[in-house]
C-alpha cells in the first residue's frame, strides 16, 4: 500500500484549486458536450442561447448568515475557522506527521474551496496537534499575522487583556496571563468572540487549573452562546463550575474517530447533556459549522447533510457516542 500511495502524493500537485465557483463551469462544460453530441445546437438554438446568457449573468446568492464558525474534522487535533465577508481567522492548525499535515489535507483545501482569504492565525499552545500545520498555512498565506502565547517566536502576544476588532467582531483574550517558552494545556490562549448578540468561547486544551483561574479572575466574561470543548472532551477539562459559568447553548468537541484515548469521554458528554447543553463532536458529525444570523444561529454537521446509507449504521455513524 505504501508504494501505491507514493505516486498519488506527487499527482496531488497537479490539481488546480478553482473553488466552489468551478461547479458552474463544470456543468456548463458538460452541457456543451451533450448539445454537440445530440446536435441540439441546430434544433434548439434560441433555447441554448438563453441558457448561455443565464450562465454568463449568473451571480451566486449572498450567504444569509452574518458570520460562521467551522470546526474542521482534522482527526486528533484542532482547527477552527472564523469567517466573515470572505475573510478568515484560523484558530489552531491541526496535526503534522511524516509526509503530510492536517493543513495540506483538510485546512487549505477547505479555504480554497470556499474562497476564504486568511488574515490571522491564532495558536492556542505549543503542542503538535495544534501547531503541526502552521508552517504550511503560513506559506499559503504569508500576509496573515500569527498570534500565540509563545515567547520568542516572533508572534503577536495572545495573553489576557489583549483585544481587537475584526470584521465587526470583538475578540478578547481571557487567558493566559503571560507568554511562556513552551506553553502547555493550561497555558492555552482562551478567546471570546462576540458580535453583540451571539458569542463563541475558544478554550484550546485548557484544563481544570486554567478553568479554576478563569472562574476566579474572569467569571463575568465567560458566558457564551457556543463553547469549544477543552482538551478534545477529556475528563481533565469541562469542570461543572466552569460549565455553569459559561452556560453555553451548544458545545463543540474536536477529536478523532475511534481514537486510542476514547475521547470525548462518556462522563464529560453526559455532564454537558445533564446541563441541557447541545453536544456535537467531529467523531460523529465530521466538520461542524455554526452559522450566526441576525436573531438566530444553527449548527450543521457535514455527515448529517449526506444522504444516509444502509452501511452508515453498520459502521457506527448513527450510534457513535450514544
Amino acid at each position: 500500500l505504501h508504494w501505491v500511495f507514493v505516486p498519488l502524493h506527487y499527482l496531488q500537485r497537479g490539481w488546480v484549486d478553482l473553488g466552489a465557483a468551478s461547479l458552474l463551469a463544470s456543468a456548463a462544460g458538460w452541457l456543451i458536450v451533450v448539445c454537440w453530441r445530440f446536435h441540439w445546437w441546430r434544433r434548439y438554438a434560441p433555447g441554448l442561447a438563453t441558457v448561455a446568457i443565464c450562465c454568463v449573468l449568473w451571480r451566486e446568492k449572498e450567504p444569509g448568515y452574518r458570520w460562521r464558525v467551522d470546526m474542521l474534522d482534522v482527526g486528533h487535533g484542532l482547527a477552527v475557522v472564523i469567517e466573515r465577508n470572505g475573510k478568515g481567522i484560523l484558530y489552531d492548525t491541526g496535526e503534522r506527521w511524516p509526509g503530510g499535515s492536517a493543513a495540506e489535507r483538510h485546512i487549505l483545501p477547505m479555504l480554497n474551496w470556499r474562497g476564504i482569504e486568511l488574515e490571522q492565525i491564532i495558536i492556542s499552545h505549543d503542542h503538535l496537534d495544534h501547531t503541526g500545520g502552521l508552517p504550511t498555512v503560513r506559506r499559503a498565506f504569508p500576509g496573515a499575522t500569527v498570534r500565540s502565547p509563545m515567547r520568542g517566536e516572533g508572534h503577536l502576544p495572545c495573553v489576557a487583556g489583549e483585544r481587537w476588532r475584526w470584521q465587526g467582531l470583538q475578540f478578547e483574550v481571557l487567558w493566559p496571563p503571560k507568554t511562556s517558552k513552551k506553553p502547555g494545556n493550561d497555558d492555552s490562549c482562551v478567546i471570546r468572540i462576540d458580535d453583540g448578540k451571539h458569542s463563541l468561547l475558544l478554550t484550546g486544551d485548557a484544563e481544570k487549573k486554567a478553568e479554576a483561574q478563569l472562574l476566579r479572575l474572569r467569571r463575568d466574561r465567560l458566558a457564551a452562546t457556543v463553547l469549544q470543548v477543552g482538551h478534545h472532551g477529556s475528563r481533565t477539562s469541562s469542570t461543572p463550575p466552569f460549565l455553569r459559568a459559561v452556560n453555553p447553548q451548544a458545545a463543540l468537541a474536536s477529536a478523532s474517530r475511534y481514537n486510542k484515548w476514547r475521547l470525548p469521554a462518556r462522563k464529560v458528554v453526559a455532564r454537558y447533556r445533564a446541563n441541557g447543553i447541545i453536544w456535537r463532536d467531529t467523531t460523529r458529525s465530521g466538520q461542524l459549522s455554526v452559522l450566526f444570523f441576525d436573531n438566530d444561529w444553527q449548527i450543521k454537521g457535514f455527515r448529517e447533510q449526506l444522504m444516509p446509507r444502509w452501511y452508515h449504521q453498520r459502521f457506527g455513524v448513527e450510534g457513535d457516542n450514544e
